[in-house]
Formats: structure tokens, sequence, C-alpha cells
């Protein structure tokens, strides 16, 4: 027998379910009860109780994507804050592999960074590496720190949620397993973005919230609600991976793009350059032909 209902918030010691289910993560078995360890919401799924922490912090794990912040450079490598009790290293040799430079001049205190974790050591230090599509350093744009947990509610089902907010807003958007979000847009979606990540983190256990995010996202931005209401489908929270983006492509393409159009008002118009060339060449065949018949018609006179 089960007492409480999916999504339910639970307090420590409270019994959730007979010993016919079974006991997960943020729960334990006592006298053939299961029972709650944590303040946060049941996740049921397949007889298998869980309770998801309401606030907690980041563990890092082998595999996972995050984002982070360069707080010191040492001798051969990067300290990097990545949101959460453990450190992470950056090694200098997965940067550059044996070549040496000094590394100040690529990552300096303050850079924030789209990485990867290679491996964790027994006391949770987490080494990270570059390797992987779209990693790199984020230029401009701001950066919104919600719990880890959330993570899989901001993203949604098939990243429904995360891409309903990108294309709203034509903000870019790279989400970290670590709980950090980079948002990159104009100031004004920025802020609605950012606004609205942290509505998700805090409703993200509520039914209907992607009919809501998308109001909400219609009337700041279009003054009106969207013509058509799409039902929501229910989700687990589960941390799972977010697919990569490769933002480093798009960063580099709107640079390339700047540049063209510079260099294009620099130059000058090569149509009107064609024009102005052959207006002077039908000037001078022109002149020419005339300076012809006037010697000709002179010939036929004199032999007249």
């Amino acid at each position: 027998m089960i007492y409480v209902e999916n999504k339910d918030l639970v307090i420590p010691g409270q019994i959730l379910a007979d010993d016919e289910y079974y006991s997960g993560r943020g729960t334990f078995k006592e006298n053939g009860k299961v029972c709650s360890s944590l303040m946060g919401l049941v996740s049921l799924r397949n007889k298998k109780l869980r309770v998801i922490p309401l606030k907690s912090k980041y563990v890092p794990k082998k595999g996972d994507v995050v984002i982070g912040k360069i707080n010191d450079v040492r001798f051969s490598m990067w300290d990097v804050d990545i949101n959460s009790p453990y450190s992470g290293i950056l090694p200098a040799f997965e940067v550059f592999g044996r070549e040496k430079k000094e590394l100040n001049k690529v990552y300096d205190v303050g850079d924030v960074l789209f990485l990867r974790v290679v491996e964790v050591d027994e006391i949770k230090k987490a080494k990270l590496g570059l390797k992987g599509r779209g990693m790199g350093k984020f230029k401009g744009g701001i950066i919104v720190d919600i719990a880890p947990t959330k993570v899989p509610r901001l993203i949604g089902k098939k990243g429904s949620m995360i891409n309903m907010i990108k294309d709203k807003t034509n903000c870019k958007i790279v989400v970290g397993q670590n709980g950090l979000v980079w948002v990159k847009g104009d100031e004004d979606m920025e802020q609605l973005t950012k606004n609205i990540i942290h509505l998700i983190e805090a409703e993200a256990h509520t039914s209907g919230l992607t009919n809501k995010i998308k109001n909400k996202l219609y009337l700041a931005i279009d003054g009106e609600l969207p013509p058509e209401e799409v039902e929501e489908a229910e989700e687990e929270f589960v941390l799972e991976k977010p697919k990569l983006q490769n933002f480093k492509e798009e960063l580099e393409q709107e640079e390339r793009e700047e540049e063209e159009k510079k260099e294009k008002e620099d130059k000058p118009n090569i149509a009107e350059v064609i024009e102005e060339l052959k207006r002077k060449n039908k000037n001078k065949k022109d002149n020419s032909l005339s300076y012809g018949d006037n010697s000709n018609n002179s010939f036929i006179l004199n032999n007249k």
C-alpha cells in the first residue's frame, strides 16, 4: 500500500509505502516501511519510490556537462568553481596537450567555460576537460543559477520547455547539469529569460507549467495570449544530460557576419563601378566614331 502520491511534498521520517514498494534515492526502509530521508518531492516509477530534495548542491559525476568559472590560475592548471562543495580543476594538458603556453593568456580569472567532467577522484574533486562539441569559453551573456535537481524541468520533455523559451526570446541558452545556465540575447530578453527560468525552478512541482510559461512569454513579448494551448505531459524530475549545443560555432558565425558586413560597407559598390566604366568606354567610343565620320565626310567632299 502507498500513502503518498507522485510529486507530494514529504518530510524526513514520513512513511511513504509498505514493503511491496522499493526504496530509492532519498528514502530508507524500516520495519517493512519505505520512509523519506529528507524534505522533498515524491517520485514514483514502477513501484520504486524516490524523494527529490527541494534544494541540493551539485555532486560531480564523470561525463557530466557543466558550466564553470575560473577562480585561480596556477602553474599547470586552472581552479574552476562548478557550483558545488567539491572543487574542479582544468589541467593545462587537457587544453594544450604537450604544448606549453601561458595559461592566463588563454583563460583568466573570471572567465566562464562550458566543460565536461573527465573523472572524479575519491574525495569528489572533478577533473575537467574541453573535448566535445560546443565546449569552450562563453562570450558575453549572463549566468542564471538554479537548483541542479530542477535542470530536467527547465529542459522539458525532449527539450520542449527550453526550445520554447529560445524560440520566443531569440536567446542562446546553454544548460549545465550543475544548475548554471548561460543566456545571451538582447538585454531585455536576457532579463525576461532569467525571470522565466527562476519561475520554472520555483514551480517545477506544479502541473500545467508548460502552458503557464508559454502564456507568460507571449504576454511579455506580444502583449497577448497564444492562439492555442498545448497540453503538457507529466514528467519526472530525473537529472539527465542536457543536449550539447554548439554555441561556440554560433558565436564565431556571428563574428564572421559582422566582419563581412563591415568589409562590405568599406568596399565600393562593384555594380556602380562597372556601370561607370561602361559609361566611360561608351563615351570614348562615341567620340571616336564622331571623329571618324568627320574625316570621311571631308575626304568625300575633297574628291568631289
